[in-house]
């Protein structure tokens, strides 16, 4: 029952977050203009409407679904490679993700019938996934258990971070500068296909995770204990990376690379509901959202008629958090 308290704490916290995510900005808004452009469009005034249907919702619900999407991504992965470190990032998914964008943006790709930032959303995506089902491959020809999956996951976030050095070498100006703000991470880019599609991802993936908690569950004791319960750990880290990657990658596409989140949401919902999956998991996509809200809000805030991309926030915020995650392990 406490944890379920919890849990429902979560979940008004992050409301509460998303409502002052939405009042907050540089076209300042009050409580009663926000409900009644929600509930009473037709009789708001235009311009409110505006704001809040076309700018303020979608910012606020991007960074809910990003946030959620991210930190049940890294509580999956902090188990199955029974590492507190890890993160969507830790495979490279954000790095080869930014591959794929920044070779959209630079080369001017586009799908037919599409607007371009569809091609950079799309490619990312492409990108992303297909550098987990690369390492996937490698790991499983090879027989490597998860310290080489993490040992590759490294190598191919230095490569990725080359390919993209290379691309902003031989991009124009203008384009450095959209590729250079891709990269910092940000939910202006949000519109509601986007937020339907990543809505649309969670929902059919969640139950999924939930199905898998009792078998995260007996990984926390160890391999050889999870095989003694009948578990078949390959294939449940296989399944698991499946729904890692897929989640994240069509974050990052979305929204750029934000970091960190996947790391600290996760740890912060262990240290209040424990290792039980069948808490952990939904309290930290509620905390995960929480926490990218939370940014967002302070990107708006932190400095005066301009809005800070969210990533810089969470990397800001995150480092510390990541260098004291480290010492605390070595200690």
């Amino acid at each position: 029952m406490r944890r379920l308290a919890l849990i429902a704490v979560f979940a008004v916290a992050m409301s509460g977050a998303a409502i002052a995510d939405i009042v907050t900005g540089p076209s300042g808004l009050s409580l009663a203009e926000f409900f009644g452009a929600v509930f009473h469009p037709a009789l708001a005034d235009p311009t409110t409407a505006v704001i809040v249907w076309s700018v303020r919702l979608p910012y606020a619900a991007m960074a809910l679904l990003v946030g959620a999407a991210l930190s049940l991504s890294g509580a999956e992965m902090q188990t199955i490679l029974d590492n507190p470190l890890a993160s969507p990032f830790t495979l490279g998914v954000s790095s080869a993700a930014a591959v794929g964008a920044s070779t959209a943006v630079v080369f001017h790709l586009s799908l037919p019938g599409l607007p371009q930032s569809w091609a950079v959303s799309a490619l990312a995506f492409a990108f992303a996934f297909g550098s987990v089902l690369l390492l996937q491959a490698t790991t499983r020809i090879s027989g490597a258990g998860k310290e080489t999956l993490v040992l590759l996951g490294i190598a191919l976030v230095f490569s990725c971070q080359a390919l993209v050095a290379l691309l902003q070498l031989i991009a124009p100006i203008d384009v450095l500068q959209q590729l250079v703000f891709w990269m910092l991470g940000s939910v202006a880019r949000a519109t509601w296909d986007k937020i339907a599609i990543l809505a649309a991802v969670l929902l059919i993936v969640m139950p999924f995770s939930m199905a898998a908690a009792w078998r995260l569950t007996v990984l926390r004791l160890g391999e050889d204990r999870a095989l003694s319960f009948g578990v078949d750990v390959r294939r449940l880290r296989f399944a698991s990376l499946f729904r890692i990657s897929l989640m994240s990658s069509i974050a990052v596409a979305f929204v750029g690379p934000i970091g960190f989140i996947g790391l600290v949401g996760p740890h912060i919902a262990r240290l209040l509901v424990g290792e039980d999956q069948r808490f952990l998991l939904p309290a930290s996509a509620l905390v995960g959202a929480l926490l990218l809200s939370l940014a967002s809000i302070v990107s708006k805030i932190i400095m005066p008629g301009i809005i800070v991309p969210v990533g810089i926030v969470t990397a800001l915020v995150g480092v510390p958090v990541f260098i004291s995650l480290i010492l605390r392990r070595k200690s």
